[in-house]
């Protein structure tokens, strides 16, 4: 998801791959900036942190909010932020449970995309008038239905369906997806 926010906002940054296989998210150097081993970790040398060091960022939704904040330019109000921080949370918690845990997908799954269905309808952002990082949030998730469960029925939500075929047709979406 951040690696697609940046494409998206044209915001310059350096990837750098692990070798997960391998492990190397659980050694020296990565540890000492994440020390919960987790990817993705943001790194903003041009940012303090607490400890005065640059500032060291992990959880996708964290890293996108701050992205927005700082360099998307997304909110001109605490209302703004709290909408799109609803939406993030919604994504990472919410949702990414309904799709990744099997007795919840059976029993929310369901409810939650006849709700996003309905919320999707006409194809706007859903926050605003451009595309953003609650879209970036929600939509990514969405994306990976067909990558993760290609067997699910999505027949009943037609918006939910063009959202991701939108979303998989974004330059920056592929561009993000297509790298490792």
């Amino acid at each position: 998801m951040p690696r697609w926010y940046l494409a998206e906002k044209q915001i310059p940054y350096t990837w750098i791959q692990l070798d997960m296989a391998a492990g190397e998210h659980r050694q020296e150097p990565f540890l000492s900036l994440n020390p919960f081993a987790k990817v993705p970790l943001l790194v903003d040398e041009g940012a303090s942190s607490a400890d005065g060091g640059s500032l060291r960022l992990f959880e996708s939704g964290a890293i996108l909010l701050y992205l927005a904040d700082r360099y998307g330019h997304e909110f001109s109000s605490p209302a703004q932020r709290a909408e799109a921080e609803q939406w993030v949370l919604f994504a990472n918690a919410t949702l990414a449970t309904a799709l990744f845990v099997e007795a919840a997908r059976e029993k929310e799954f369901p409810r939650l995309m006849a709700a996003l269905n309905t919320r999707l309808e006409g194809g706007t952002p859903l926050l605003g008038g451009a595309w953003g990082v609650a879209d970036c949030a929600v939509q990514a998730h969405l994306a990976y239905l067909p990558i993760f469960f290609p067997q699910l029925d999505l027949g009943a939500y037609p918006h939910v369906q063009a959202c991701i075929h939108a979303s998989q047709g974004r330059a920056a979406y592929q561009a993000a997806m297509a790298t490792g």
